[in-house]
């Protein structure tokens, strides 16, 4: 309201006519600068909402990336304080930046600006968990790297390191945002959060109570499970891993996802507080491994890519929708039965993106052979992403969604 407010000190004194005249120019501005759905826009063109509005109607997922160096990136990598050396691409060596400068735009509406204070504010005295993989934890990296600048004061933010747990705090709002190794949701020879890298995955397809202790008390749960079960082969136990008499079964891919989400499923509708905790299922996270998909020779990967795909409906071959229709279907059963539960689809606005991940320009915790530093498409990670980069977007989507009350 402060540049209104000098306008009235500079127009006061004037005769009538003038004020009127002034008036009606702020009214036009003001005509033009909203649109017939609510939707205010500030002087740079960002989008920002009335807390009444309603985005029923508005598909969050289905939209096209755009180019935008004014209000983008949300936050610089160097300034976050909570930055991860596994997504950190400038830090380690990338030159090109124009994957930080893409917004998403949907079809038909706006997403809403993200405001750090607001989101506090919704998350006061209340604890969010993210549950999941490394890409689970590039997602919440990418939230902490959001929400950092709009916490001046650097004691009132600190995040610690327990186990398989990472607790970050915003004192000042009583807010806990926290990060739960867990990459196949129920128990798991890889539940290590450092040492996991282990050959042969065997899994507790039954057994989950040892990790769902950890998040029981949460008010929201966000789960990511895809990339673990891609594997060809894993191997399902019942009983314990010490006991020799463990029954081992070998099993199709979707069938042991399903009976992991199965088991999922059923400590979600027995435990879970329903008054309390909002659940978010994030689907599944593209990679770009097969540059033939988008017309590169085979081979070629996400190496050296710096724009995105322009192809509307554009669909990698390596995208598994067996294991998404498990999950959308799991999901909606456990909706049927009360639980305040919604999957995040950022499957397909993902997919466009083959310029967004770290390719060779991150930390390696296991140094490249020789013979990869001859042939750098052989070590770049085409999995994980940039920071800031896309998983902003799914931020500003989760934003909006916990904001407006969807």
């Amino acid at each position: 309201m402060k540049g209104f407010e000098g306008l009235q000190k500079v127009i006061h004194g004037h005769h009538s006519v003038g004020f009127m005249l002034v008036t009606g120019v702020i009214m036009v501005v003001v005509y033009f600068c909203r649109d017939d759905t609510g939707t205010r826009f500030d002087i740079n063109g960002e989008t920002e909402v009335a807390e009444d509005y309603s985005f029923k109607d508005c598909d969050f997922f289905n939209g096209s990336w755009v180019y935008d160096n004014r209000s983008r990136p949300l936050y610089k990598e160097k300034q976050c304080s909570f930055m991860a050396d596994d997504y950190s691409c400038e830090k380690f060596g990338r030159k090109d930046f124009e994957y930080q400068f893409w917004r998403w735009q949907p079809h038909g509406c706006d997403l809403p600006r993200f405001n750090g204070t607001a989101l506090l504010e919704k998350l006061r005295d209340k604890r969010v968990v993210f549950v999941g993989d490394s890409l689970g934890k590039n997602h919440w990296v990418s939230l902490l790297c959001l929400i950092d600048s709009w916490i001046l004061e650097p004691s009132h933010k600190v995040a610690e390191w327990h186990g398989s747990l990472i607790t970050f705090r915003a004192s000042e709002y009583n807010v806990s945002i926290d990060f739960y190794w867990e990459p196949l949701l129920v128990e798991s020879n890889c539940d290590d959060p450092v040492n996991h890298r282990v050959r042969d995955r065997i899994i507790k397809i039954e057994s989950i109570e040892r990790h769902a202790k950890q998040w029981i008390n949460a008010d929201m749960l966000i789960f990511d499970s895809y990339t673990w079960w891609l594997e060809p082969n894993m191997t399902l136990l019942w009983g314990s891993f010490e006991n020799p008499n463990k029954t081992i079964v070998e099993s199709r891919r979707v069938t042991r996802y399903e009976m992991a989400l199965k088991t999922w499923s059923n400590w979600l509708e027995t435990h879970l507080d329903r008054n309390k905790t909002k659940i978010f299922f994030i689907s599944l996270s593209p990679d770009h491994k097969e540059g033939g998909d988008w017309g590169k020779s085979m081979g070629q990967n996400c190496y050296n890519e710096t724009k995105p795909i322009m192809e509307e409906g554009y669909w990698g071959k390596g995208t598994d929708t067996d294991l998404m229709r498990t999950a959308q279907s799991m999901v909606q059963d456990l909706a049927k039965k009360g639980v305040n539960v919604k999957i995040l689809n950022i499957t397909q606005l993902s997919q466009y993106r083959k310029d967004g991940h770290p390719s060779i320009y991150k930390r390696h915790w296991v140094p490249p052979t020789k013979l990869e530093l001859m042939n750098p498409v052989q070590y770049a990670d085409c999995v994980h992403w940039c920071l800031p980069g896309v998983p902003d977007v799914w931020n500003e989507i989760l934003y909006a969604y916990l904001r407006y009350n969807r």
